[in-house]
């Protein structure tokens, strides 16, 4: 699911891929659909909602999964922004049983989040550069030791 050491200067790199438990409740959904469409047509109409709703349910699923987290070229990436490590100031972990206080009531609404409901751990990255009005980077992974390893070292 994740890769770590790539290369000499990446040392940090994660995929949030959608867990394959999740999939089966959005295809059946719309093979239910496809399947209510085809009970009132006749023909060609009867077989296309399969054809069409349930390659796209799959596509929809995938891309929800293609967010990375990557420290890498003295950079840090998730999704798709990019920030120096030089002006990241503390790292911290938030554990599972903290999360939803992190992003709800203790969220700041300037924070820039990378998050995944699936992908239970975050990691809150404090932004040091003056000019940048984002506080703090808030990232789901689901090794955050080794991304605070990645970001510190």
């Amino acid at each position: 699911m994740s890769e770590t050491a790539v290369t000499a200067s990446t040392t940090f790199r994660e995929r949030l891929y959608v867990t394959p438990w999740i999939w089966p409740l959005p295809l059946l959904a719309a093979g239910l659909l496809a399947a209510e469409v085809h009970m009132g047509f006749p023909g060609v109409r009867s077989w296309l909602p399969y054809l069409i709703l349930l390659p796209l349910t799959a596509v929809l699923i995938w891309k929800m999964g293609s967010a990375k987290v990557e420290v890498s070229g003295g950079e840090l990436r998730a999704g798709d922004a990019r920030i120096p490590l030089d002006l990241l100031g503390d790292v911290e972990i938030i554990a599972p049983e903290d999360r939803r206080k992190a992003m709800g009531p203790h969220l700041d609404p300037a924070a820039y989040v990378v998050h995944r409901g699936w992908v239970k751990p975050l990691v809150r990255v404090r932004v040091n550069d003056p000019e940048d009005p984002t506080p703090y980077w808030m990232i789901s992974t689901r090794r955050p030791e080794a991304l605070v390893a990645a970001i510190k070292s």
